[in-house]
């Protein structure tokens, strides 16, 4: 492709509204154009070749350019492209929820089909406070999350996440939605050890349903590691005590593992078998289908299905999506977790994780890096330049912006969160490339610490 064509693209693009778009940069926009995957790469239309750092959205879990999901999509195109879910079924979507039964923790053997991360969230949430309508318990509507988590664009998803520049001009429900703080270890006290912290934080919740009622509190939500938080993560205890705090008082556990689930930390589902809980809701998405068609869910576990069956109401869940359950997305989750499952992924992420996250420890001698974090196939290298001065949301995007264009410049596609970069490649990355991708990650924080350091905001010495 020619730069020309290139640039006729970008203007285009411009065009396109993108999410999280910056109202400042509408029209003028010069956005790389990515025109190939394969594997664990991407390239531009420039043909540079990048590493997927962040696995398109931390998504892309089998890698680009897998012929047998492009087989596996068109066979169901050929077959059926649509059918309407509302009174009619499917094979891929009826499969499908036979798998996703029996992949899943404990009693989770219903599966509500939506259109992505967001929806699966908002519908979670609906369901519970429908549920509580049939029990007779309007006023349980309330819902507990947490600083800096993230659950999504919709209204009720946003609503739920903590970050509170996502909330700055864009409205969201107040009267029912309460935050607490993050048990992020990074921000652990150094005279607190890790349990005392922990008990700090689970007690939070107690408190936080005591204040709001627990007659009133419907569900606490939390994502297992507060992923676009910046990899935050809490003590091991932390959500096995959060569960039983909310048993105690009648408050449906939401686990969102959007990001977790479909192999990023090992394992289908994270919350049983990396954090021991069984949670009454799990949401999903993004891994299902690798991000080859767009899909979410949230699975719901039978005690609360018969909860509902027990009352005679009549009622419907008057919820749903044109595309619930749609024949080709769930069909390209049946390949995928087909491809997961022969090809031993989980295990391979297993294996390979340890390797990962050692290798991004190393960079802990570079002198703006504040902290290195992770679990499985995901991490978070934090940068800070605000040294001996008050630190300063500028200087943090500063950093994090210059590493970005670094990194890419080198042939690595980073996420920069502020001044964090969050890796979270596809699974089937290889050790070698692990080492390409620090390597390179390390090049790229090195080069922006020379730009600050010309530039005069920040200095080594």
């Amino acid at each position: 492709m020619t730069t020309k064509q290139t640039q006729q693209l970008q203007s285009g693009d411009n065009r396109f509204l993108h999410p999280w778009e910056s109202i400042d940069s509408i029209g003028s926009n010069q956005r790389t154009v990515v025109t190939e995957g394969d594997g664990v790469y991407i390239t531009d239309s420039e043909g540079n070749r990048l590493l997927d750092g962040p696995a398109g959205m931390w998504c892309v879990n089998i890698g680009h350019r897998r012929r047998e999901m492009a087989d596996a999509i068109a066979e169901q195109i050929m077959a059926l492209t649509y059918v309407s879910p509302w009174s009619l079924t499917n094979a891929p979507a009826a499969n499908l929820a036979e798998k996703l039964a029996s992949i899943s923790p404990g009693d989770l053997n219903h599966v509500f089909y939506t259109t992505g991360g967001s929806t699966a969230v908002d519908s979670a949430l609906r369901f519970v406070m429908f549920r509580n309508n049939v029990l007779g318990q309007p006023e349980k509507k309330h819902i507990i999350a947490r600083q800096n988590g993230y659950h999504g664009s919709t209204y009720l998803a946003a609503s739920a996440s903590g970050k509170t520049r996502d909330r700055n001009y864009l409205d969201v429900k107040t009267d029912t939605f309460h935050h607490i703080s993050s048990p992020h270890l990074f921000d652990k006290p150094a005279e607190l050890s890790e349990e005392a912290w922990c008990q700090q934080k689970v007690e939070e919740l107690e408190q936080k349903i005591i204040e709001v009622g627990a007659s009133k509190v419907a569900a606490f939500i939390a994502e297992p590691i507060l992923a676009s938080g910046g990899v935050q993560l809490a003590p091991q205890d932390y959500h096995a005590a959060c569960l039983g705090v909310c048993h105690k008082y009648d408050v449906v556990y939401i686990s969102d593992e959007v990001v977790t689930a479909f192999g990023r930390l090992g394992h289908f589902f994270a919350s049983k078998d990396v954090f021991d809980i069984e949670p009454d809701i799990i949401t999903c998405a993004k891994g299902i289908t690798s991000g080859y068609q767009p899909l979410g869910a949230f699975l719901v576990s039978d005690r609360l299905i018969e909860s509902i069956q027990r009352v005679d109401s009549g009622a419907y869940f008057s919820n749903g999506f044109t595309y619930s359950g749609h024949p080709v997305a769930c069909a390209a989750a049946l390949k995928n977790i087909e491809i997961i499952e022969r090809e031993n992924i989980l295990q391979h992420v297993r294996d390979t994780a340890p390797y990962f996250q050692q290798q991004l420890q190393t960079l802990r001698d570079l002198p703006i890096v504040s902290d290195v974090r992770g679990v499985g196939l995901m991490a978070c290298v934090e940068c800070d330049i605000n040294k001996g001065r008050q630190k300063t949301l500028s200087l943090d995007y500063e950093i994090g912006n210059r590493i970005d264009q670094h990194c890419q410049r080198l042939g690595l596609l980073v996420r920069p969160i502020i001044n964090m970069c969050v890796m979270s490649p596809p699974l089937i990355i290889t050790k070698d490339q692990i080492d390409e991708m620090v390597g390179k990650l390390r090049q790229g924080i090195q080069m922006a610490m020379q730009d600050v350091e010309k530039d005069g905001l920040w200095s080594n010495s």
